[in-house]
């Protein structure tokens, strides 16, 4: 695996961590409660591998930027969901353990308060990783990437 393919595993994960994120909102809507744990730690190894890998394409690429050279409403789209995307991301990685910490607990009332704010925001960011990555990668590429 090559540097350059880290960007592809990145939004696979990130996709996964979505499908994994729905399907533990689904499970607990209908009260299958054990679905729900898998599924929802399902979703924090995606996220928790897509970090890694995140830091270590950055780490590697170090110095290198790539930019979002397609002019008129792409880039405005684009740098609407990037700076959005980009302070959430940031935002949801303590929310989520201060979700997880009362589940861990068994207290499902404290656990239920915060997730109602972090299960959404952490959606989000899933999502709009794939289209930040589509957007950059596949649908509007760089000359210079």
């Amino acid at each position: 695996m090559k540097v350059t393919d880290l960007p592809a595993v990145n939004a696979t994960l990130n996709g996964i961590s979505t499908l994994l994120i729905t399907t533990g909102w689904i499970m607990i809507k209908t009260e299958r409660k054990r679905a729900h744990a898998a599924c929802m730690l399902g979703a924090i190894l995606t996220s928790a591998a897509f970090l890694a890998c995140y830091l270590v394409y950055h780490f590697l690429k170090a110095g290198h930027v790539t930019y979002f050279t397609y002019p008129g409403w792409p880039k405005a789209l684009y740098l609407l969901i990037l700076g959005t995307h980009t302070p959430l991301a940031i935002a949801v990685v303590p929310m989520i353990i201060l979700t997880i910490i009362p589940a861990l607990r068994q207290r499902f009332d404290a656990h239920k308060r915060i997730a109602r704010w972090t299960l959404p925001i952490w959606l989000y960011v899933s999502v709009t990783g794939v289209l930040v990555y589509f957007m950059l990668y596949v649908w509007f590429p760089s000359a210079k990437i």
